[in-house]
């Protein structure tokens, strides 16, 4: 896998970790899915900032 495809690749997971997380955080506030546990929502926002930072690292880091 070249350098390019996997800093698109990550930034796509992050992207839709973002937006998965945002959404589910939305829609608990709203009530419509109470029943997820805050600390799922927590995971998800924590992954897509994991995967942000590694994407920005292995952009920027020639070595990596």
């Amino acid at each position: 896998m070249s350098q390019s495809s996997l800093n698109r690749r990550l930034t796509q997971v992050f992207g839709i970790l973002l937006g998965v997380g945002i959404a589910v955080w939305v829609l608990r506030g709203f009530g419509i899915l109470t029943f997820l546990p805050g600390g799922i929502i927590w995971l998800i926002l924590l992954a897509a900032i994991a995967t942000g930072i590694i994407s920005y690292v292995q952009r920027t880091w020639w070595r990596f």
